[in-house]
């Protein structure tokens, strides 16, 4: 005999119930961007009492300079990673056109103040250049991202150690101020950073092209057929990254005050800016992710590298602390993918015995 209908809901009043919960879980939903955000604030908060432990201020004044310097070079480099991971692509080779970017920016400038616009020109020309490689030979040489950047990065490293084993040439005294002069606490060079996050906020969110980097990330071949050009797409991002990189060369002469290739490529900016895409939780598969979650992985790197210097970690407890974080952060990130509704309809209806879906998971009228 089977039970009475009235002790069970009907199909009807779980979807009401269903639906009246909704927005309030919708409510306690907080995205990736929002948590990395408090991720971030949780560990200022964190390094200023351990820091403070050992008698030293986190947030004085000559810290947090310290700290938001080391925000630019790869917060630039990481903007433009953050392109080309949202399309699945990925560039190995950024810390090393940066390094290239140094060198000729350098050498073009060669002291003089009315060649700085030349060399700035000609660094950024020559990235972008280099990108544009990068892209064309990603779409249509159908060679895999990882293999094609890094193959284009080992090549320009080969250039740099044979024609230029040292510092070369000399940037202009007034292009030092990009590296050195502060608005505030905010260094120039940090406020030119966040300037290029909200152009790439804007590019992303506001324009086609942006829209079109989303889908070609998603599926590429659904983007394909609904009419965008995946291929021009993703050439863009790699352009876009690139040039970045190239911003970054510059920001490091102006440090430097010459152009260096080993000092920059052998930092391993490459690793780090794609840590703070993935920390910032852009997915590796492309598609989700966006520029407001990169900076916060970038200040989040950068909040650690100042605190470990502050407090004196050993240099390979820091590696190692870093890594941790960084694959703690893509495992939240991956089971926040899975959809728990799915996951509840599927073992309620094996605690129902039925083992196959339910009415109205088939799309029976109630």
């Amino acid at each position: 005999m089977s039970a009475p209908t009235s002790e069970r809901p009907d199909a009807g009043e779980r979807t009401s119930a269903a639906r009246s919960e909704a927005p309030r879980r919708r409510r306690l939903h907080l995205g990736s961007t929002a948590i990395i955000w408090l991720a971030f604030v949780l560990i200022l908060l964190v390094g200023t009492v351990l820091v403070a432990l050992d008698g030293t201020n986190l947030l004085a004044g000559n810290n947090v300079v310290n700290l938001l310097s080391r925000t630019s070079v790869l917060g630039f480099l990481a903007i433009g990673q953050t392109l080309v991971i949202l399309n699945r692509s990925l560039d190995l080779s950024v810390g090393y056109v940066a390094a290239l970017a140094s060198i000729i920016g350098a050498t073009v400038m060669a002291g003089q103040q009315e060649r700085i616009l030349l060399g700035i020109g000609a660094a950024l020309a020559v990235s972008a250049l280099l990108g544009l490689v990068n892209g064309l030979v990603v779409t249509k040489g159908r060679v895999n991202p990882f293999i094609a950047t890094l193959g284009l990065g080992l090549i320009i490293k080969g250039y740099l150690d044979t024609q230029y084993q040292g510092p070369a040439g000399t940037v202009a005294p007034s292009f030092q101020n990009f590296g050195y002069t502060r608005i505030g606490v905010v260094p120039l060079s940090t406020a030119v950073m966040l300037g290029v996050a909200v152009l790439a906020y804007v590019l992303l969110h506001r324009t086609r092209a942006g829209y079109a980097m989303y889908a070609v990330g998603g599926n590429r071949d659904v983007a394909r057929l609904s009419g965008i050009r995946t291929d021009r797409t993703l050439v863009l991002a790699h352009v876009l990254c690139s040039t970045a990189a190239g911003i970054a060369g510059l920001l490091l002469a102006s440090r430097f005050s010459t152009g260096v290739s080993v000092q920059i490529y052998s930092a391993g900016y490459d690793l780090d800016s794609i840590a703070a895409v993935v920390l910032g939780g852009t997915l590796l598969m492309g598609g989700r992710g966006g520029i407001a979650g990169t900076v916060a992985g970038v200040l989040i790197l950068a909040t650690m590298d100042t605190v470990f210097n502050l407090l004196q970690v050993d240099p390979f407890f820091r590696d190692v602390l870093r890594g941790v974080i960084i694959v703690a952060a893509v495992a939240l990130y991956a089971r926040r993918q899975i959809d728990p509704n799915a996951r509840r309809r599927r073992f309620a209806d094996l605690g129902r015995g039925k083992g196959r879906p339910s009415a109205v998971d088939q799309g029976a009228p109630a």
